[in-house]
């Protein structure tokens, strides 16, 4: 992506974290990237097309990090705790993505819609594993979509921990938390 794009996606990402979406405007995003309206329509047709790049990057980055991960994991118990791991990583680093992605989540307009499927394709990688970790006798059995469902929301109150307290997050702290009180629900 080159730099004016990149700068252009930013900046959306950062208004549509703080304004929402619907309350953003394509001028506001060229005038804070400062960038040229044109710039703006050489690079996205519209609006929604950096929404659609926003959710295709995030999920893209999300797959990519629990794959290398996981892949280093000898059992789903390991696996899990990467994923908690990675997603308070992700929630600190890319708070304003996910502020979009949760904010947007509700709703039936199309926008609504392809973030819940991105959501839900995450949570399926998510439900993988539980079952994995079923099958192998080393979780509890249950219903796999709630407790993936479940570890994708409790990791994502982090953002909320944060807003709380008014602080940068302690990653290790908060892993910690979650590990202790997740990890110990659904394990044996």
């Amino acid at each position: 992506m080159n730099k004016t794009k990149r700068r252009i996606f930013n900046t959306a990402i950062k208004i549509f974290s703080e304004k929402g979406y619907d309350n953003s405007s394509v001028e506001e995003i060229t005038a804070i990237a400062g960038v040229a309206k044109g710039s703006l329509y050489y690079h996205f047709s519209k609006k929604e097309d950096i929404f659609d790049m926003l959710l295709d990057e995030g999920l893209k980055l999300l797959k990519n990090n629990i794959e290398i991960k996981t892949r280093q994991c000898t059992n789903a118990l390991e696996k899990i705790k990467a994923v908690i791991l990675i997603q308070i990583k992700i929630s600190v680093k890319y708070e304003d993505f996910l502020n979009v992605v949760l904010s947007q989540i509700w709703g039936k307009e199309e926008k609504n819609k392809k973030c819940k499927k991105a959501v839900f394709e995450y949570i399926k990688i998510i439900e993988k594993i539980i079952k994995e970790g079923i099958e192998n006798n080393e979780f509890y059995d249950g219903d796999v979509e709630a407790i993936a469902s479940g570890i994708v929301g409790v990791t994502a109150t982090s953002l909320i921990y944060r807003l709380k307290n008014n602080k940068e997050l302690d990653i290790e702290s908060v892993y910690k938390g979650f590990i202790n009180t997740v990890v110990r629900g659904i394990s044996k």
